[in-house]
C-alpha cells in the first residue's frame, strides 16, 4: 500500500510539466487562467518530487484536468469562431499544429489527462477514507452550492469546483458519443464524474429491484425448526420462576392512582357513546337546482339542427321547385355535392303530404353526429379592436418636420438623378441626365453656376468635411472632383492648395484606376481632377472626414467597389471576391465599418480587420439604396417591391421593421444628421417623411411613426422621385424627380 502511493507521488509530477508545455502548442495567445486553477505550488512546474502532500497531490490529480480539458475545448471554440469569419488561414495554423504533434510524437492534452489520471489512482487508494481528496468533513454539501469551491485539502487550501461550461447541447452530444454515459454518475464530494464499474450496477440494480444487497445471500433458506410440537421430558430452561412475577408491582398501581385522581377531577373524560344511526348528506346541495347539467363542468351542447327552410315546405314558392334540366344533373351529382340533400315538392294541403322516407336514416346520422363528432370548447376573448392597434404619438407632438413645398428649382432639361447639400446647407449641386452639374443657393432656388461634363451624371457627392470646399461627380466610366469656389473664398483657396501640395512618387504603384489633372480649359470650369476607371461608374460617397472616397463600379467580379484617398491619389480594391452585384455602399459614421448592399443581403466590413462583421438580412427582392443612422447603430434600405426596411444592428440581422406606405419602387433613403427624421422616394412620385427617435437607453426599441406624405413630382416615364436628401441643419428635405425639377419641403 506504501509502496503504491509512494509510486503515484512520484509519477503524478512527472506528468505536469507535460501538460504544461502542450497547452501553448494549442492555444495561439495566452489567456490568463481563471484562478480556481491558479492553486499549485511552485514545485509541480519543476517536477521536483520534495515536500508534495497528499493534499497538493490530490488538488491536481483529477480537478484541475477537468476544469482545464473543458477551458481548451471553449478556447479551441472561439478560435474557430473568429477564423469562420476570416479567411481560411485560421484553418492552416491550425492544421499545422496538430501535424508538429503528430511529428514530435508528443501526447496531445487528453492522452496527458488521462495518464495523470492512472496515476492519481494508485495515490488516492485508501481504505479508512472515503476520498483523500475532499476532507471537509462530515457537512451539507448544500452549503456549498453559492461558492466556487466544494471543500478544502488537508492544509486549508480550497478546493474548487471543476469548470461545468457545457451546455444542453454538449450534454446531449457526449450521451450519444460516450458508450458508457449511461453509467456516468456525478461525485457530490468532489463533483467529479465518475464509472460505475460493473460489480456497482450490478449492486444499483438489484436494489432497485428489492432484492438484497448481498449477491450471496439467500432469503429462502430452510427454516430451523427450534420448538418442535413434540412434547419432551425435560424443558428447554429450568431457571425458577421470578419473585416479580407474584408480587404486585408498585409502578403500576401508582400509574392507576393517578389516572384514578384524573377521572375524579374530571381531566380525563369517558369517551361518548357512538349514534347508531347513519348519516347521510346532499351530493348537490351546492349546485344550481335548476341547471341540469349543473355537475358536467366542461359539458359542450351537441350543434342545433338548422331550422327548415322554404325548399323543405309542403307548399314552396316555384322559384323553389326544380326543373327537369336541374333534376336531371341533381340526380347525376354525388350526395355531398348537392346543395339539397331531398327533391322539393308541392303538395295542395297538408293532409296530402306522405310520410317522410328518410325519416329513419337522417335520426340515424343524428345520432352519428352526436356522438361521434369531435366538440370542443372555445374561448371567446372580448378584446377592443381598438386595443390591438399600437399606441402611437399624434404627428404634431413629433414636430418639427417638413411639411409643404416651398421652393421649386427649375432649370434642368432631362431627369434629375442625383442631389447633395454642402456641408453648411448654403448651396444644392444637382446631377441630371442632360449632361450638366447645376449648383444652386438653397434659400433663393437661383442657379449660380452650371457645368457641362458631356455625359449622364450618375451620382454626386458634396464632400463633407467645412474646412474643404469639393464636388465628386461620377459620369460614365470616371469620377470628377471639382472645386465650385462657393462661399469662402479662403476655403476655396485652401482646396486647390492642397490639391496641388500633391508630390507623385517616382514609381507609380499598380493601381485599378488613374489620376489625372486636369486641363486649363477644364479648371477654368471648376474641373480639378479626373479620376478614370475601366467601366461606367454607378455611385460615389465620400467617408465622413472628407479624405476617402468610395465608387460602385457597374461590372462583375471583385472590383466593383474602390476605395479612393484624395491626399495620397491612392486607389485600392479591398474584396478579393464579390458576393453579387453590388447596389449601393455607404462608410459608417463613427467607426471603421463599410456597408456594402447587394441585390439581396447588406455586409458589414471592418476595414482595419478587414473581416466580414455581419450580414443583414432585408428579405426583399432587390434594394435598391441605403442609408445609415448618424449615430451608426441603425441602417435603413429602399427595395425595387415598395418595401422600406430598418435594421437595429445592436439587435438583431433580421429587419426590425418593414414599412410599406409606397406603392411602386423606392428609389432613394435619407436619414436627417440631427433630427429623429428619415425619409424615403419613390416612383409614385411621393416622399414620405417619418419620425425615427433612437433613444439611448438600449433596452427601448426604436419608435417609427410616418408623419407626413408629401406631393408634388410629376410622373414621366413611368419614373418619380429619383433622390431625396436632407437639410443639414434645418428640418428641411429636398427631391429630384423625373420631371425635370427639384422641389424644397419646409
Amino acid at each position: 500500500m506504501a509502496g503504491s502511493r509512494g509510486a503515484g507521488r512520484t509519477a503524478a509530477p512527472s506528468v505536469r510539466p507535460e501538460k504544461r508545455r502542450s497547452e501553448p502548442e494549442l492555444e495561439p495567445e495566452p489567456e490568463p487562467e481563471p484562478p480556481l486553477l491558479c492553486t499549485s505550488p511552485l514545485s509541480h512546474s519543476t517536477g521536483s518530487d520534495s515536500g508534495v502532500s497528499d493534499s497538493e497531490e490530490s488538488v491536481f490529480s483529477g480537478l484541475e484536468d477537468s476544469g482545464s480539458d473543458s477551458s481548451e475545448d471553449d478556447d479551441e471554440g472561439n478560435e474557430e469562431g473568429e477564423d469562420g469569419a476570416l479567411s481560411d488561414e485560421g484553418h492552416s495554423g491550425m492544421e499545422k499544429t496538430t501535424e508538429e504533434q503528430v511529428q514530435d510524437g508528443s501526447p496531445g492534452p487528453r492522452t496527458e489527462v488521462a495518464s495523470a489520471r492512472i496515476g492519481d489512482e494508485y495515490a488516492e487508494d485508501s481504505s479508512d477514507e472515503e476520498d483523500i481528496r475532499n476532507t471537509v468533513g462530515n457537512v451539507p454539501l448544500e452549503w456549498y452550492d453559492d461558492f466556487p469551491h466544494v471543500g478544502y485539502d488537508l492544509d486549508g487550501r480550497r478546493i474548487y469546483k471543476p469548470l461545468r461550461t457545457r451546455d444542453e447541447l454538449d450534454q446531449f452530444l457526449d450521451k450519444m458519443d460516450d458508450p458508457d454515459y449511461w453509467r456516468t454518475v456525478q461525485d457530490p464530494m468532489t463533483g467529479q464524474d465518475l464509472r460505475l464499474t460493473d460489480e456497482q450496477v450490478a449492486l444499483v440494480r438489484r436494489l432497485q429491484s428489492g432484492q438484497f444487497g448481498d449477491m450471496g445471500f439467500n432469503p429462502y433458506e430452510p427454516a430451523v425448526d427450534f420448538f418442535s410440537g413434540d412434547v419432551m421430558i425435560h424443558p428447554v430452561t429450568n431457571r425458577p420462576a421470578d419473585k416479580r412475577s407474584f408480587i404486585p408491582s408498585l409502578v403500576e398501581k401508582e400509574k392507576v392512582s393517578r389516572m384514578v385522581h384524573a377521572i375524579k377531577m374530571g381531566w380525563i373524560q369517558p369517551r361518548r357513546p357512538r349514534d347508531p344511526t347513519p348519516s347521510f348528506y346532499d351530493l348537490w346541495a351546492q349546485e344550481d337546482p335548476n341547471a341540469v347539467l349543473g355537475r358536467h363542468k366542461m359539458h359542450v351542447p351537441a350543434p342545433k339542427l338548422a331550422l327548415p327552410g322554404h325548399a323543405e315546405s309542403y307548399n314552396p314558392p316555384p322559384e323553389y321547385l326544380l326543373s327537369e334540366e336541374e333534376r336531371l344533373v341533381w340526380e347525376q351529382q354525388e350526395p355531398g355535392e348537392r346543395k339539397l340533400s331531398f327533391l322539393p315538392r308541392k303538395f295542395p294541403s297538408l293532409r296530402a303530404v306522405p310520410a317522410y322516407g328518410r325519416f329513419i336514416q337522417e335520426r340515424f346520422e343524428r345520432c352519428l353526429d352526436l356522438y361521434l363528432c369531435p366538440r370542443q370548447r372555445k374561448m371567446r376573448v372580448n378584446v377592443d379592436p381598438e386595443d390591438l392597434i399600437p399606441k402611437l404619438p399624434r404627428p404634431r407632438d413629433l414636430q418639427p418636420f417638413p411639411t409643404c413645398q416651398a421652393l421649386v428649382y427649375r432649370g434642368h432639361s432631362d431627369l434629375v438623378r442625383c442631389l447633395s447639400v454642402s456641408p453648411g446647407g448654403q448651396w444644392l449641386v444637382s446631377g441630371s441626365d442632360d449632361g450638366s452639374l447645376r449648383f444652386w443657393e438653397v434659400a433663393t432656388a437661383r442657379c449660380v453656376r452650371t457645368v457641362p461634363v458631356g455625359g449622364v451624371v450618375k451620382s454626386v457627392a458634396w464632400n463633407p468635411s467645412p474646412a474643404v470646399c469639393l464636388v465628386a461627380a461620377a459620369v460614365e466610366d470616371s469620377v470628377l472632383l471639382l472645386n465650385p469656389a462657393l462661399g469662402d473664398r479662403l476655403v476655396a483657396g485652401s482646396t486647390d492648395q492642397l490639391l496641388s501640395a500633391f508630390v507623385p512618387p517616382e514609381e507609380p504603384p499598380l493601381q485599378p484606376a488613374r489620376w489625372l489633372e486636369a486641363s486649363e480649359e477644364e479648371r477654368q470650369v471648376g474641373l480639378r481632377l479626373r479620376v478614370c476607371h475601366s467601366k461606367p461608374v454607378t455611385q460615389v460617397t465620400w467617408h465622413g472626414r472628407g479624405d476617402y472616397l468610395a465608387v460602385v463600379l457597374a461590372t462583375q467580379g471583385h472590383t466593383q467597389v474602390l476605395i479612393h484617398q484624395l491626399s495620397r491619389r491612392r486607389s485600392q480594391s479591398p474584396f478579393r471576391r464579390s458576393h453579387g452585384q453590388v447596389q449601393r455602399v455607404a462608410f459608417h459614421p463613427a467607426r471603421p465599418f463599410l456597408l456594402v448592399a447587394s441585390q439581396r443581403s447588406v455586409r458589414l466590413y471592418h476595414l482595419l480587420r478587414q473581416e466580414l462583421t455581419k450580414k443583414l438580412m432585408p428579405n426583399c427582392k432587390w434594394v435598391s439604396s441605403l442609408a445609415v443612422h448618424p449615430a451608426g447603430d441603425n441602417v435603413i434600405c429602399g427595395s425595387y417591391d415598395s418595401k422600406l426596411v430598418w435594421f437595429d444592428l445592436d439587435l438583431s440581422t433580421k429587419p426590425y421593421r418593414m414599412l410599406r406606405h409606397h406603392k411602386k419602387a423606392l428609389r432613394a433613403v435619407a436619414f436627417h444628421p440631427r433630427y429623429p427624421l428619415f425619409a424615403s422616394g419613390s416612383d409614385d412620385g411621393s416622399v414620405i417623411v417619418c419620425h425615427g427617435m433612437v433613444y439611448n437607453d438600449l433596452l427601448q426599441n426604436p419608435l417609427l411613426v410616418p408623419v407626413k406624405v408629401l406631393k408634388g413630382h410629376a410622373l414621366t416615364r413611368d419614373l418619380g422621385v429619383l433622390d431625396v436628401v436632407f437639410h443639414p441643419t434645418q428640418p428641411w428635405v429636398f427631391s429630384s424627380g423625373a420631371d425635370g425639377t427639384i422641389r424644397l419641403f419646409t
